[in-house]
């Protein structure tokens, strides 16, 4: 019953705030960077936001929460806030960037660091080593979410799919709440979209995976790798098209139309068509975890995978 409410909670607020975004001009305008051509609302993600962490507190009223977990991820909302206000306001690099240190830095201590990477044959233990990692990969996380939320319906899917997967591989009622949360705003963002989510649900969207894959790394180091092989569709583009851009003397800090997602889009691909077969090459990495026993063959032949799918896309539309 309560994620029914739930559901319904993200449903009507994501509908309100539309309207809200609407009649105060809150909207995104079509640019030469922009997969959309309407100008539209934005915003949406600030009913993610709300759903989540109400949800998460019941959760955590009635002790069907890890307490280090919902602290870690209750930190989500300074993250939120300031997102939601560099949407209205366009909050300098420098103020986003130690908001995301904050949030990193807090979400660790509070989850206690991570312990170990276990690398095929060998161990990582050493703390100062693995927490500066850690450290930067939830500000990564946190950046490339925000980067791939560019077309209708993309980076909501891949909440709830990565949801969907953590409940049926490591149980947990919040990835139920997380599922509803996302679905409630996905009606209203599913193509062709009448809001988007803004930095508000896409920073806090990547934010909370960074704190799973964390969370879970904890409790079996191996869990670090099925994570980031669940999370390989966003991972994987934003990641080689920073490295491509770079390696081409691009300005990194300078807005593109060149991740993956983006090219299918240019060439021809309706935002639907991009997001269905996200969903289908997600499926293919679920099916890669949990059947195969060995996580790093696994993570191996996941990443095989996504170079093709990269190459394929290249030759549709060239980098």
């Amino acid at each position: 019953m309560i994620y029914l409410i739930l559901f319904l909670l993200s449903l009507i607020l994501t509908f309100y705030i539309k309207k809200i975004a609407i009649e105060k001009s809150l909207v995104d305008i079509p640019n030469d960077r922009s997969s959309h051509t309407t100008v539209t609302p934005h915003g949406g993600g600030i009913a993610i936001a709300v759903t989540w962490f109400i949800g998460i507190s019941y959760l955590y009223y009635i002790n069907d929460m890890n307490s280090s977990l919902y602290y870690a991820l209750l930190i989500g909302v300074i993250i939120s806030v300031v997102s939601y206000l560099d949407d209205l306001y366009e909050l300098s690099a420098k103020i986003r960037l130690i908001t995301q240190m904050l949030v990193a830095s807090l979400g660790l201590y509070f989850l206690g660091g991570l312990d170990k990477i276990d690398v095929a044959i060998f161990s990582i233990e050493n703390q100062i080593f693995i927490n500066i990692f850690t450290f930067f990969m939830i500000v990564w996380f946190i950046n490339l979410y925000n980067f791939l939320d560019g077309i209708d319906g993309y980076a909501g899917s891949e909440a709830v799919f990565l949801s969907i997967a953590g409940f049926l591989l490591f149980g947990g009622s919040h990835f139920l709440v997380f599922v509803v949360a996302v679905l409630g705003f996905l009606v209203w963002n599913w193509h062709k979209a009448k809001i988007f989510m803004g930095d508000v649900g896409s920073t806090l969207l990547g934010y909370n995976i960074a704190i799973f894959t964390i969370y879970y790394a904890n409790q079996e180091s191996t869990n670090l790798w099925i994570w980031i092989i669940l999370f390989g569709v966003f991972w994987f583009d934003a990641t080689l098209t920073l490295l491509r851009r770079y390696i081409n003397g691009e300005k990194l800090s300078k807005a593109h139309r060149k991740h993956a997602y983006q090219r299918l889009t240019q060439s021809g691909w309706a935002h639907d068509r991009v997001v269905i077969y996200s969903i289908f090459v997600n499926i293919i990495l679920f099916s890669f975890v949990y059947f195969i026993s060995n996580v790093f063959i696994a993570f191996c032949m996941a990443l095989m995978l996504l170079y093709i799918i990269v190459k394929l896309v290249d030759k549709k539309k060239a980098f």
